[in-house]
């Protein structure tokens, strides 16, 4: 599928195609002004659309936050607002573009849509903004969060060789969990905690965190792991070509079709062509150092993913095991026990993936590295458990 936005004004090709080609990412010059428009656009809400209309929704406490806590605020907004962005551009990209779904797993590896670029230039687009916030705000999150913006933008950016370009929509839907997580903060902020609407809004949380990041993300690992591999294989064979030079990978990736032979109407052509647009520049293979980069990244994310889950585990079975002080006048209905339940494992995602971003989780740079947004800021989240636990305002109490 070709790139629904179209192709750059020639100036800004011109202008960004000697860089990107240095860098060994051809593809980042047809999609420089995705990358800047999203760019500007999270910009203009964090510094203009959500300082304007956040006192308009929220007068009772947004006026009242401090300093910090509305730069947080701010950020948070921009963070919901790609969230959804991002997973419907990628939920509609998986569900139309035909020349990705027809792939093969070598072209899963080596080849390009248009529209599978969008994605990661919109996702890009994000990580250059979180890194500019993370580096003015350097002294109010700390030094984890800037590590993790730069080590998610220069994952992402990766992408640009093209390498794995059709999972750009595939990995980006970890981030369907992010809205849920961005509404529990704001619903603190605003004197709802403990309210019921928080109460579905984390059900639906720990149900997406479940099905998006353990499930999906497991399955769709298993088989990225799976194509670089096969690909690995092709690489290290071409090397070892008993011919002067290194042989050419490219015969044993796209189809003969991808030319658009086998199209009724130019579109068509146009599009099936692109899948092996960029084939001159990956013709040597894939580098094994951007293999392990992946998987390494890949699999701690996927670690941090399963311990935050077991940690919201433990604290449910830590509510189940915890004696309750019998008071035969109010007893404790169950609805309002499983809402507390849900409250704090919703409030211990929220702390665990805080901490990452403020580095108190002692991770590296390089372990950092995802490509995803991991979320919420959060401030003193503790603190917050200890009081919903003690006044809980239910509703029907």
């Amino acid at each position: 599928m070709l790139d629904p936005l179209g192709s750059p004004p020639a100036w800004l090709r011109d202008l960004v195609e000697p860089f990107a080609l240095k860098l060994s990412s051809p593809t980042l010059s047809e999609h420089a002004h995705e990358v800047v428009l999203a760019f500007a656009f999270y910009q203009f809400i964090h510094s203009f659309l959500s300082p304007w209309l956040s006192p308009i929704l929220a007068p009772q406490s947004y006026p009242k936050l401090s300093a910090r806590t509305k730069v947080n605020w701010d950020i948070h907004v921009v963070s919901l607002v790609q969230s959804v962005l991002i997973n419907a551009a990628a939920l509609w990209v998986m569900y139309v573009d035909e020349e990705r779904s027809s792939m093969s797993s070598a072209e899963r590896v080596f080849g390009y849509t248009g529209a599978c670029g969008l994605i990661q230039a919109l996702a890009v687009g994000y990580f250059v903004y979180d890194l500019i916030v993370s580096a003015v705000y350097i002294k109010l999150f700390g030094i984890g969060m800037l590590f993790h913006a730069i080590s998610a933008l220069w994952v992402f950016s990766l992408g640009f060789r093209p390498f794995l370009n059709y999972y750009a929509p595939t990995f980006i839907l970890y981030e369907l969990s992010s809205p849920f997580l961005n509404i529990h903060w704001f619903l603190d902020k605003v004197n709802m905690t403990g309210s019921r609407a928080q109460w579905y809004n984390g059900m639906a949380l720990l149900a997406m965190f479940f099905c998006c990041r353990l499930v999906w993300g497991t399955c769709q690992s298993i088989i990225v792991y799976t194509d670089m591999w096969k690909a690995l294989q092709q690489t290290w064979s071409a090397q070892t070509s008993p011919l002067q030079a290194p042989a050419n990978v490219n015969a044993h990736v796209f189809y003969p079709t991808r030319d658009g032979g086998m199209c009724v109407d130019e579109t068509c052509a146009r599009a099936n062509a692109e899948v092996s647009r960029f084939k001159d520049y990956t013709a040597g293979g894939v580098p094994t150092w951007l293999v392990l980069t992946y998987v390494v990244s890949n699999l701690i994310l996927n670690f941090l993913n399963y311990f935050w889950f077991s940690k919201m585990i433990e604290t449910v079975l830590k509510r189940f095991r915890t004696p309750q002080k019998k008071d035969d006048k109010n007893p404790e209905k169950f609805e309002d026990f499983a809402q507390k339940v849900i409250l704090e494992a919703a409030a211990k995602l929220e702390e665990e993936e805080s901490a990452l971003r403020r580095g108190e989780l002692c991770l590296s740079p390089e372990q950092i590295a995802s490509g995803i947004d991991v979320g919420a800021l959060g401030e003193d989240l503790r603190k917050r458990r200890a009081e919903l636990v003690a006044k809980v305002p239910l509703p029907g109490s």
